[in-house]
């Protein structure tokens, strides 16, 4: 997937930090999530399918709970 108009964010959690996953903005609903190391923001990056990604933010938000 080429992705040459997103923006790549961290999360606001990440405290500043350089060790992060940071995903991609700005995709159509229900596309394959974007995500990267934050680190070596030029290697390849990983897609999941958003059910799979929504799916794994509600279990993250979960356990803060």
């Amino acid at each position: 997937m080429n992705l040459p108009e997103v923006t790549w964010r961290k999360s606001t959690y990440s405290g500043g930090q350089d060790e992060c996953l940071e995903i991609a903005d700005g995709l159509p609903a229900h596309s394959p999530v974007p995500v990267r190391d934050s680190k070596r923001p030029n290697d390849p990056h990983l897609l999941f399918p958003a059910s799979a990604w929504a799916a794994f933010i509600a279990s993250v938000k979960a356990a803060r709970d």
